[in-house]
C-alpha cells in the first residue's frame, strides 16, 4: 500500500544521573568522593534509505524512543551512553512539527542523515564538586531530561519529469509505454489514486524518472478532489509533460483543459507553473476527419 503521510511520536534518551559515593577501602578510612558521571542519552536520527519509497512502515509503528543513559557508579565509573535510534525514511520525506506545521528537515538532496532530537547530557558525579572547604560533597548533578516531539511526515516523490492532466487522458498508459512501470489502467476517472514512478533508460546508459501524478481537476489547488494530495508530488519535478485528450472523447475542449490545469498549478505554487512544460496531444487515433472512418485505419 502506498502511504505518503504519517504521524509519529519521538523521544530522545534522558541523561544518566551522576553518582554520589566515597572511596572506602581498608587503611583508607576517609577516602574522598568517587561518584562517576552519568552516560549521555541516545539521540533520534533520521536517515534516507534508498530501498524505501513509501511511509507504510509508520502506520504500524508510531512511537520511537532512544535509550536513556545509565547512571554513574562507584569508583569513578561512568555510566554507559544510551543507544541512538535511527529512523529510516524514503528520499523526499519532509519532517514537520505536528502542532505548528513548521518544517524541521527535508530529507532530500545532500541531506541524507540528520539528528532531530539530541539525547540529554549525563550528570556529573560528586567527584567534581570536591573543594578545599567541601571535601565530602553529598550531591551530584542529575542528567539532562529527554526531549520529545510529535511529528508529521510527508513524502513528496522525487522524479525528473511529472505527468499532469485531467483524469482519464492517458497518463498511466503513456508511463507504461515509455518505462517498465505497470500502473493500473482502465477507462474511468481516477483509476490512478497514487503516484506511480517509472525509469526511462537511454542508450548512453543514463536515464531519468517519470512520475505519473493522479488526475487533477478544477479546484485542485483548493483541495477539491484530493487536489493537495496530488499536487505536492509535482513540487520536486524538473519538467512537466502535460497530457491532453486531443480527440475530446469526453466532450472537453483540449485547449481549455490546458489553461485550466495551468491555472491550478499557478494557484497552488507559482514556481511550478513556470517550469518547462511539454504539451502532449493524446488519443489522436480517435480523431475523425470529415467522415465516420478513422483516418488512422487508412494508413
Amino acid at each position: 500500500m502506498f502511504a505518503d503521510r504519517a504521524k509519529i511520536y519521538i523521544r530522545s534518551g534522558k541523561g544518566g544521573d551522576g553518582h554520589v559515593s566515597f572511596r572506602r577501602e581498608k587503611y583508607v578510612p576517609n577516602g574522598g568522593p568517587d561518584g562517576g558521571d552519568g552516560g549521555n542519552g541516545g539521540s533520534v536520527i533520521f536517515e534516507i534509505d534508498e530501498g524505501l519509497n513509501t511511509l507504510t512502515d509508520f502506520r504500524h509503528i508510531r512511537k520511537y524512543c532512544a535509550q536513556d543513559g545509565e547512571q554513574g557508579g562507584k569508583r569513578n565509573c561512568r555510566g554507559k551512553n544510551g543507544e541512538d535510534i535511527i529512523i529510516k525514511v524514503p528520499e523526499g520525506t519532509v519532517i514537520k512539527e505536528l502542532e505548528s506545521g513548521k518544517i524541521i528537515a527535508d530529507m532530500s538532496g545532500e541531506n541524507r542523515r540528520q539528528t532531530i532530537l539530541s539525547g540529554g547530557k549525563g550528570g556529573n558525579g560528586n567527584q567534581h564538586y570536591a573543594t578545599s572547604t567541601m571535601q565530602a560533597p553529598k550531591y551530584a548533578q542529575p542528567g539532562q531530561p529527554s526531549k520529545e516531539l510529535n511529528l508529521f511526515l510527508e513524502l513528496k516523490v522525487i522524479a525528473d519529469v511529472g505527468l499532469v492532466g485531467f483524469p482519464n487522458v492517458g497518463k498511466s498508459t503513456f508511463l507504461s509505454r515509455v518505462t517498465n512501470a505497470r500502473p493500473k489502467i482502465a477507462n474511468y476517472h481516477f483509476t490512478t489514486l497514487n503516484p506511480n514512478l517509472g525509469v526511462v533508460d537511454l542508450d548512453d546508459g543514463g536515464g531519468f524518472v517519470i512520475a505519473d501524478i493522479p488526475g487533477l481537476i478544477e479546484g485542485a489547488s483548493e483541495g477539491v478532489g484530493l487536489g493537495h494530495e496530488f499536487l505536492r508530488h509535482i513540487e520536486r519535478t524538473k519538467v512537466l509533460i502535460h497530457l491532453v485528450d486531443a480527440a475530446s472523447t469526453e466532450g472537453r475542449d483540449p485547449i481549455a483543459d490546458i489553461y485550466a490545469i495551468n491555472k491550478e498549478l499557478e494557484a497552488y505554487n507559482a514556481e511550478i507553473a513556470h517550469r518547462p512544460q511539454v504539451i502532449a496531444a493524446n488519443k489522436i487515433d480517435a480523431i475523425y476527419a470529415g467522415s465516420e472512418e478513422n483516418p488512422v485505419d487508412r494508413i
